[in-house]
């Protein structure tokens, strides 16, 4: 009886704040739906601005589980400049990982500028793939199947119409996890294959989508930012390196601290020709993976599980997370206890999906 207490009270770690969120969701897209409508004889900026506004209040909401809820620290080194056009290039290891941008965003009062390059295969997400679709991200596919004049189309037309872009892309194309030892071989091969670094800590990055966004957009953006991620707590007893928390265990409270080096890129450092892109890409890597390298396996323990230089606790002020809670919430409650309202709440999860399959199905 205490074990399935115990077990029990765990699982609502995750399950609730899953619950809120997801559970929120029609609300949203409700709301959202019923500002596009009324948008569409109003200039395209216009529009663009207000879903922002509204976007940002659904990203707070899960800030609020992944920062105030979980407690988790974050640490940052290096100073954090004001709102601006970037493309945000980090390394991928957790399916928390697009939530670190957000915390970054939010920090900046960017919140609502955040847009993802995502693998192809997540449009199909009920109702969130259409909609972040929607919300200027861009799906790819890998290799040879990269549609490059479609993210340049879309990309482009963002620019042209001046939306404020915070374009989050994590060049490795999937996650490094220190048990997946073929996928780790396999880039190091590749590495090794093409005479660049051999990386321990990071894998190979990939350059397509990388140098389309910024090739694209750079008359349009401000920097760049190089974003190196440590999650505190995943080393073993021999201190040897732990996979990444996922959303579940994050939301659990298995991750104390998180650490975030950042370094903000002048769009004159980045060379344009793909060749020298690509050189200067893995050069980037090349640092992330000496700064995963000191924080994992440093001796010294001054050093270990730390990055080098100064840092900062950045905590969040629950005056930013908690109004879009009440909010969304109190959008959410009424939808669910009339008959009505639940029917509607249903509905616009079933046929809000189904259209945006058929939607996602049909763009390029």
């Amino acid at each position: 009886m205490l074990l399935s207490l115990v077990v029990h009270t765990y699982s609502l770690r995750y399950w609730l704040p899953a619950a809120v969120m997801l559970g929120t969701a029609p609300a949203y897209l409700l709301s959202w739906s019923a500002w596009r409508l009324l948008s569409t004889l109003l200039p395209s900026r216009l529009y663009h601005t207000v879903d922002d506004c509204v976007y940002s209040v659904y990203q707070s909401i899960v800030l609020f589980f992944f920062e105030n809820y979980t407690g988790v620290e974050i640490v940052i080194y290096g100073d954090i400049p004001k709102k601006e056009n970037v493309v945000y290039l980090s390394n991928h290891q957790s399916t928390t990982d697009w939530i670190i941008a957000d915390m970054l965003a939010i920090r900046q009062n960017a919140l609502g500028h955040v847009r993802y390059v995502l693998k192809d295969g997540l449009k199909w997400l009920p109702l969130y793939g259409w909609y972040f679709s929607q919300h200027g991200g861009v799906y790819v596919k890998r290799s040879a199947n990269f549609d490059e004049k479609a993210m340049k189309k879309k990309l482009s037309s963002q620019a042209k119409l001046g939306t404020p872009m915070y374009l989050v892309i994590f060049p490795e194309g999937t996650r490094y996890n220190p048990e997946f030892q073929k996928v780790i071989n396999d880039s190091q091969a590749f590495a090794a294959k093409e005479g660049l670094a051999v990386l321990k800590h990071v894998l190979t990055p990939r350059m397509k989508a990388s140098h389309v966004a910024i090739e694209t957009m750079k008359e349009h953006l401000d920097a760049v930012y190089d974003i190196t991620v440590a999650y505190e707590g995943k080393l073993t007893a021999a201190g040897q390196r732990h996979p990444a928390p996922t959303m579940p265990e994050f939301l659990c409270k298995e991750c104390p601290r998180v650490h975030i080096h950042f370094n903000r890129l002048d769009m004159r450092e980045i060379p344009v020709e793909p060749v020298f892109f690509r050189r200067w890409l893995h050069e980037r890597f090349e640092i992330k993976d000496k700064l995963l390298t000191t924080f994992y396996d440093s001796e010294d323990p001054e050093k270990k599980c730390r990055f080098p230089g100064e840092s900062q606790k950045s905590p969040l002020n629950l005056t930013k997370t908690l109004p879009s809670l009440l909010i969304l919430g109190g959008l959410t409650l009424p939808m669910l206890l009339t008959e009505s309202g639940r029917k509607l709440y249903f509905n616009t999860w079933l046929y809000g999906t189904l259209i945006g399959w058929v939607w996602v199905s049909l763009s390029p």
